[in-house]
């Protein structure tokens, strides 16, 4: 049966002056109403830039951390606050910003968030202090919350079973490339301007992600899929995906996993630069090396998804995770240095790209399509809140000795 394409007048003069949808849009969603399973590269690399908001906000920021706590004249410790204010930032964003998805559309608060974030990056700038800076850097992060939880959501809205997994493997191995760029750029551009400099880069990034969003895809909830009694029903979906005990399990298996990583992005700058006398540049390196380990691994889980049930893969990646930590520990508490430090930290982070994609997928596909920005969002919430309160916990231990870092890395479960 042939398929007819429909179109719909925007509901307000701010969707009116939004770029218009691309034509064929609505034929994608009613595909992925009848279960396709051919994924579109055009999906799959604005989704994953999108979703690279948190990687990029994040890791170019990481080098200059040192910098920053020198020009700003705060300790190490508060400079490091900015980067757990950003962190929190996206948590509560997602929250919000999801579930305002699920009631008035994709499109509207996917651009007005990037618009915003190009707004706080260009203030953080001019940022005098470090106090204000934090609270810049908050807001930062509220705002690329759309890019992160609206990304999940339209996935969930053209794509569901194993062409979801597939899909978020895929979008997510464009999503970790970022940590490869990332860090390497921002040393590189420490090497001719001040830390200022790189939030210059995060604004010009977010205007392209601005022009991808509103020329690249268009509205994928339409008018009739939305929640009908808007934000109340929201937040009810939100209350009930609490108490749904597939969901909550996928999304605490993901969440300790990524507070592994924010334990190891937070403390990893100090400790390799400080304590084992890696300069910024080579630091940048070998955080890139890492990330590309994560990038290979969600490609391998691309293709093993087709063969393997992701539960399956889910639970292999968190034994293996568990297993790289406990033995990090033990390398760190016999003093063996980077030898058999950074091995393991490939090995770990590169496992990551097995849990992070199969727990998400297996997560929204808990849940119903209509409530996917709900869902997106407290996944996203559960995901940055964990990681942000271990990272600042191991923190304020201090980064003086690597040892810190150890414990928090086997935390990680897996619900089934």
């Amino acid at each position: 049966m042939p398929i007819k394409k429909r179109s719909f007048t925007p509901s307000s003069n701010q969707e009116a002056i939004l770029p218009s949808l691309p034509a064929e849009i609505d034929q994608e969603t009613t595909e992925s109403k009848q279960g396709s399973t051919r994924i579109r590269m055009r999906h799959v690399l604005i989704l994953g830039g999108l979703a690279a908001f948190a990687p990029l906000s994040t890791d170019m920021y990481l080098p200059s951390l040192p910098a920053v706590s020198h020009d700003l004249g705060a300790t190490m410790s508060l400079a490091q606050i900015t980067l757990t204010a950003c962190i929190l930032g996206l948590a509560f964003g997602q929250i919000i910003i999801g579930p305002l998805s699920d009631a008035w559309g994709r499109r509207r608060p996917l651009l007005l968030g990037i618009a915003l974030y190009v707004l706080m990056s260009l203030l953080c700038l001019v940022a005098p202090t470090i106090t204000i800076l934090a609270v810049l850097r908050f807001v930062q992060g509220f705002a690329g919350a759309a890019g992160i939880v609206i990304a999940l959501a339209i996935a969930r809205d053209l794509y569901a079973d194993s062409a979801l997994a597939r899909c978020i493997s895929l979008l997510m191995t464009v999503n970790f490339l970022a940590p490869i760029i990332a860090p390497t750029l921002g040393a590189q551009l420490l090497t001719f301007t001040s830390w200022r400099g790189i939030f210059v880069a995060l604004a010009l990034l977010g205007g392209l992600a601005f022009l991808a969003s509103a020329f690249g895809i268009g509205e994928t909830l339409e008018p009739s899929r939305r929640q009908k009694s808007g934000i109340s029903a929201t937040w009810q979906a939100v209350c009930a995906l609490l108490t749904n005990p597939r969901f909550m399990g996928y999304a605490l298996s993901s969440s300790f996993a990524f507070a592994a990583a924010m334990v190891y992005i937070s403390v990893s700058p100090f400790v390799l630069e400080n304590i084992y006398g890696l300069s910024p540049q080579i630091y940048g390196l070998v955080f890139g090396l890492n990330a590309l380990g994560l990038a290979g691994m969600s490609q391998v889980n691309a293709r093993l998804v087709k063969r393997r049930p992701p539960q399956k893969l889910l639970a292999r990646g968190v034994m293996v995770l568990a297993l790289v930590g406990l033995a990090l520990l033990g390398i760190l508490l016999a003093g063996i240095g980077l030898v058999g430090v950074l091995p393991l930290l490939f090995v770990f982070v590169a496992n990551l790209g097995l849990i992070v994609p199969n727990a998400t997928a297996l997560a929204l596909a808990a849940t119903d399509a209509r409530t996917a920005g709900s869902a997106s969002g407290l996944l996203g919430m559960v995901q940055f809140t964990v990681g942000a309160v271990l990272a600042s916990l191991v923190g304020l231990i201090g980064t003086a000795t690597a040892i810190p870092m150890g414990p928090p890395l086997p935390c990680s479960v897996s619900l089934r």
